[in-house]
């Protein structure tokens, strides 16, 4: 950054050791080829999948594409965050040793999909360094990462969610009559779900029990913890959620529907990102203004819930009876151009370029009011 440049220098951090490194590497090529030049100064920070922060030049060319998705590999260079809070600048390490500064970060915008991104680690990162980021806190990030204590949070408030059981590793290893027992309760199908993972990675539908030790595995093979829910006869609908904990008020997009054809049995990662012909999102979804008013009520009491701020995306289940049930919080949802978030927003009067403006603004408000 030149001397005389006064634009903040917004440092957008994709890729990472999750199993979803590939949709978080399009994401970015989406935010930052979006983001408004003239108005912040930005570093495209990508990080390989054992962990290697570096410089990604070549950032536009990852997009989708099933036989060669993209990836941060390592060139020898890396860029080393300071931890002290005193404004330290990043460096850059090149291939023989030698550092330069890149300049003092004003705000991360990270686009860390998964474990390692958006479940609290490299916010506390963020937050040891004091810098501004995009996103919530440690607590919120780390709490609606975790599909099994998001639900326990809500039961105990009070907000309607789907009926769960949990499934560890070891509880499978060691009692397994025990959780045959249990998921046979819930009745069949059953959807079997990593509880710290993101984009439908490891999800699968379970039509009879013979499946139930496949699904886990698949499961387990993303995260050592699981939780099983029954299917719910309804609408899948979501609803984005833009605001800071410290307003008053808080901004509900007009809820968007789900809806998925083809040789899908349900919005699974394939559906999301590859096969896009076989998966819609209608916004403003077909409700009835009442049931409208409740999904985004809900949503911006599961926002308040989680003290999230900036963004969130809460999925919804409407039954044929009006009920809204939350099934899922994300507060690092899909940020792609036809992600559902952004496409809600603009639906709803706020374009991709200027939702990623406003997302920098408060998170810059919110670190100067937290001082």
């Amino acid at each position: 950054m030149a001397d005389n440049d006064h634009r903040p220098l917004v440092a957008v951090l994709f890729g990472g050791r999750s199993s979803e490194h590939s949709v978080s590497c399009v994401t970015a090529a989406g935010v930052i080829g979006a983001i408004d030049a003239q108005a912040f100064d930005v570093l495209p920070i990508g990080i390989t999948k054992t962990g290697v922060w570096r410089v990604v030049e070549d950032w536009a060319s990852m997009r989708f594409d099933p036989d060669a998705m993209p990836e941060v590999t390592d060139n020898g260079t890396e860029v080393i965050p300071p931890i002290s809070a005193d404004g330290a600048p990043l460096l850059q390490r090149d291939a023989e040793g030698a550092c330069t500064e890149l300049g003092a970060v004003d705000v991360y915008f990270p686009l860390l999909h998964g474990r390692f991104g958006e479940d609290g680690t490299v916010q506390g990162l963020f937050e040891l360094s004091d810098t501004a980021f995009v996103g919530s806190g440690v607590f919120s990030s780390a709490a609606s990462m975790d599909k099994h204590y998001t639900k326990s949070l809500m039961a105990q408030a009070g907000i309607p969610t789907c009926p769960w059981e949990l499934v560890t590793e070891t509880m499978w290893e060691t009692d397994r009559a025990s959780v045959e027992s249990r998921v046979a309760e819930l009745g069949l199908p059953v959807f079997v779900k990593p509880a710290r993972a993101g984009s439908s990675m490891g999800v699968s539908r379970v039509a009879g029990a013979a499946e139930l030790e496949a699904a886990l595995a698949g499961a387990f093979a993303h995260d050592s913890k699981v939780i099983v829910e029954p299917q719910v006869i309804g609408r899948e609908v979501e609803c984005a959620v833009l605001g800071s904990l410290y307003d008053a008020t808080l901004r509900t997009s007009s809820p968007g529907e789900i809806s998925v054809s083809g040789d899908h049995a349900f919005y699974d990662f394939d559906a999301k990102y590859l096969d896009l012909a076989d998966a819609e999102v209608t916004c403003p979804a077909a409700l009835d203004e009442a049931t409208t008013a409740r999904v985004q009520e809900l949503a911006a009491s599961v926002f308040r819930l989680f003290d999230c701020t900036g963004l969130a995306r809460v999925d919804t289940f409407v039954t044929d009876t009006g009920e809204v049930l939350i099934n899922e919080l994300n507060t690092l949802p899909g940020f792609t151009p036809t992600s559902a978030y952004p496409f809600m927003w603009a639906q709803s009067g706020l374009e991709y370029s200027e939702l990623i403006s406003e997302l920098i603004s408060i998170a810059l408000v919110d670190h100067a009011r937290a001082k």
